[in-house]
């Protein structure tokens, strides 16, 4: 029974893959393939580049904003046809934006005349790391929108094409993660052989943007032929303009306004809080707006399924403070954190393989009860390490912490399934890219606010690591004692709150089998 349950499980997402949805793989793969630069431009940066770290830091928030024009790009994705394609064609312009990135970058490695001569190591590496952000995120877009195209509707019922939809979803991150895999074991082995030539990693990444041209070219996809290609919307557009400067004058608000007094410093004291409510406001109403078609009792589904997975992925982190602790009292090396990396890719790919079956035949009310609920129990093992549980049963902590991430790692990956599948289901036909692009947006905005707890967290229960200063003077001394108060605060509050969501909105006799 037991063998051939396993047998069924092993063989679900092969026997699922269908033709059409190969190609669509392999634009996810080439996206999950990315990170085998990773640890060559970490020792790059570090050794060759006079880069302050503020200056990288800079670098890494202006990186954050091209993903808030998701929903711009997908009213692109949507409307726009370039010679004569609007799916394919988004693909390739990604492509070719990711090769620029990558052609920038070998030019600054190199120090090419060709590069050198647009300005500071600050604004070339910037720039390359635009052009390459900007083209990953173009692809994402229309891959996304892809996914609710490449399954044929017709003849079959909504149970079944979300089904198939959710399976599409799978698959798609079984892609990603196996290309990740794939990169990391990749990554370091690269950094070695080019630990004299460091170029030669650019050289590599040119190839990644050839995969995805490869998938977009032979894909086959089904839309709707009696749908006429919706108008550019100008609600969506302006809305998408205003989310990008808005974010923008609130991440460089304290640059602009330096000596700012009463309202403008209070602002200054709260600008992640006010980007975080006026986010949400705005794609509240752009959500509402789009579905403001839909019948009433669908209108009421989908902000309840919405409301519930927002809810469930707000919930607080730990913070940096696990980490710091591990290494300072646990003795934790870089060697033992790139295994856990190792680990935190290779077994979710093989559980999600394994899952896919079940998750795909699922409610999205079952899965999320079963990962807050899992998850509750499997953030245990960190909170007992802390309190010392782990020398009381005679376990080393290393094994510990190994058998956790081999059990809470894969927790992440299927979580979004049920997120992306259910934004795919309840997408309109004429505005699959501009929907998946919005709801997307709304998902990710949980996130943040996930991260303002967790700042809110570590703000009332203080912990930190030794800081020296040039002199080797301790200017911060070492302070973990409220750790495992922030560990025990995080479990209630990541059970509590999204269970009561879940069971309170998606009641299981009003949402069926969505």
């Amino acid at each position: 029974m037991i063998k051939e349950q396993f047998k069924k499980a092993f063989l679900t997402p092969i026997q699922s893959i269908k033709k059409q949805y190969i190609p669509l793989l392999l634009i996810y793969f080439a996206y999950g393939l990315q990170g085998i630069t990773a640890v060559t431009l970490t020792f790059w940066e570090k050794e060759n580049l006079t880069l302050s770290t503020e200056q990288f830091v800079v670098i890494s928030t202006w990186l954050t904003m091209p993903w808030t024009l998701k929903m711009i790009f997908g009213q692109f994705v949507d409307t726009v046809k370039i010679f004569g394609s609007n799916r394919k064609a988004y693909v390739y312009i990604g492509a070719i934006l990711m090769t620029l990135g990558y052609e920038v970058l070998y030019g600054l490695m190199s120090k090419a005349d060709w590069v050198m001569w647009m300005g500071s190591e600050f604004t070339i590496y910037l720039t390359s790391s635009l052009l390459s952000v900007f083209g990953f995120m173009l692809q994402d877009v229309t891959a996304d929108t892809m996914t609710t195209e490449v399954v044929d509707r017709e003849g079959k019922d909504e149970a079944t094409i979300k089904e198939e939809i959710t399976m599409v979803q799978i698959l798609g991150r079984l892609s990603l993660m196996i290309a990740g895999v794939v990169a990391a074991f990749g990554t370091g082995s690269l950094a070695v052989l080019f630990e004299g030539n460091p170029e030669k990693i650019a050289f590599v990444a040119m190839g990644i943007p050839l995969i995805s041209i490869i998938g977009a070219s032979v894909v086959k996809l089904h839309q709707d032929e009696d749908v006429d290609t919706p108008k550019f919307n100008r609600v969506i557009m302006s809305g998408g303009v205003f989310y990008a400067f808005f974010m923008l004058l609130m991440a460089f608000w304290d640059s602009l306004f330096v000596e700012a007094k009463g309202l403008v410093a209070l602002v200054s004291t709260y600008n992640q809080e006010v980007t975080f409510v006026v986010s949400l406001m705005l794609l509240i109403y752009l959500i509402q707006w789009m579905i403001k078609d839909e019948s009433k009792e669908r209108r009421k589904i989908i902000w309840s399924v919405f409301a519930a997975i927002f809810i469930f992925r707000a919930t607080p982190g730990t913070g940096p403070g696990f980490s710091w602790w591990a290494i300072d009292v646990l003795g934790f090396d870089r060697e033992f954190f790139g295994l856990l990396k190792i680990i935190s890719s290779f077994v979710p790919l093989v559980l999600l393989w394994l899952a896919a079956d079940y998750i795909s035949s699922r409610p999205v009310r079952s899965i999320l009860l079963f990962l807050i609920v899992v998850g509750a129990i499997l953030n245990l093992p960190e909170l007992g390490l802390f309190y010392g549980v782990h020398d009381m049963l005679g376990l080393s902590p290393r094994f510990v912490t190994i058998a956790d991430t081999v059990l809470d790692s894969p927790l992440v990956h299927i979580s979004m399934i049920p997120t992306l599948a259910l934004i795919a289901f309840f997408a309109p036909a004429s505005a699959r890219g501009t929907w998946f692009a919005v709801g997307s947006s709304f998902m990710n905005l949980a996130i943040t606010a996930g991260a303002l707890g967790t700042k809110y967290l570590n703000r009332i229960f203080v912990v930190s690591r030794e800081v020296l200063d040039e002199t080797g003077a301790v200017t911060t001394a070492m302070n973990y004692e409220l750790l495992g108060t922030i560990m025990i605060w995080k479990i209630l509050i990541s059970l509590i709150v999204p269970l009561v969501a879940v069971l309170w909105l998606l009641d299981a006799k009003k949402m069926g089998k969505i």
